[in-house]
């Protein structure tokens, strides 16, 4: 399982005190505690909060490049922030997180992928919303992956996100982005890589961590091979070693999480 790290994200309060009073520290500790947790990348999002994004976006990345090189899944919506953060994280080590399934917007983040030697994450949706079904997202799926392989992105560099919706407001929707990980699996050969914002799942419900864990395991079994996560929950870690390890993507052993642990250092 390809881990990318969701702390450094404004959304979240202690980030965006952070991000305000430039608090170099805070941001280190946390990128140092996703790293020693496994983290293969880390998500980086300003969150729409702060008055100047391209500035924010700049200072959080340089902050991070004092400490580690590790990939950096650079988190916007706006095309000029993403630019900033995609050239400060270096050729090969970002991930454009996320392009949606309409045409301009992909050509040009296309452009900023190949310019950088970038991964890049298309979304199953359009401008008009999330679709409702999982042949429609696969469609879109389907849609995305022409336009990256006909600029030469390889499959291994591209992500398909599926979008899953709060479960208290869209729980059919949870079975739909199950049938579209299993799906989008075989549409080439060899696959692209499927990835989930995990704690979208459980965002204003109760008993959180128990949704998320349960629903990485489902994902898991339907192809799920990327996920954006807490990865310092070391529960949910663990459910995710065990899911691939009943799946055979991990090799048994008596103590199999401390091995994962392990191999990680």
């Amino acid at each position: 399982m390809y881990l990318i790290g969701e702390r450094i994200n404004g959304m979240f309060k202690d980030v965006r005190e952070a991000i305000q009073t430039k608090n170099e520290s805070f941001i280190k500790d946390l990128v140092l505690k996703q790293i020693e947790s496994g983290a293969d990348a880390l998500d980086i999002s300003v969150g729409p909060s702060v008055t100047d994004p391209i500035e924010a976006m700049e200072w959080i990345v340089t902050t991070v490049r004092k400490i580690s090189d590790i990939t950096l899944a650079i988190d916007t919506t706006k095309y000029d922030v993403m630019e900033k953060g995609i050239s400060m994280a270096g050729v090969s080590k970002g991930i454009i997180n996320s392009v949606v399934a309409e045409e301009k917007e992909v050509d040009r983040y296309v452009d900023l992928a190949k310019k950088y030697n970038s991964k890049i994450i298309g979304l199953t949706m359009t401008q008009k919303g999330v679709p409702k079904t999982s042949l429609e997202r696969v469609e879109l799926a389907a849609f995305l992956m022409n336009k990256f392989q006909e600029n030469n992105i390889l499959p291994e560099e591209i992500f398909i996100d599926s979008i899953i919706l709060p479960l208290n407001v869209a729980q059919d929707q949870c079975y739909e982005v199950l049938e579209t990980i299993s799906q989008i699996k075989i549409l080439t050969n060899p696959p692209c890589r499927t990835i989930l914002g995990l704690s979208n799942v459980s965002q204003k419900c109760s008993n959180r961590s128990i949704i998320n864990r349960t629903f990485l395991s489902m994902a898991i079994s339907r192809g799920l091979d990327s996920v954006i996560m807490d990865v310092n929950d070391q529960e949910l870690v663990n459910e995710m070693v065990t899911a691939e390890m009943l799946l055979n993507r991990q090799i048994y052993c008596e103590n199999y999480l401390s091995a994962y642990k392990k191999k990680n250092f």
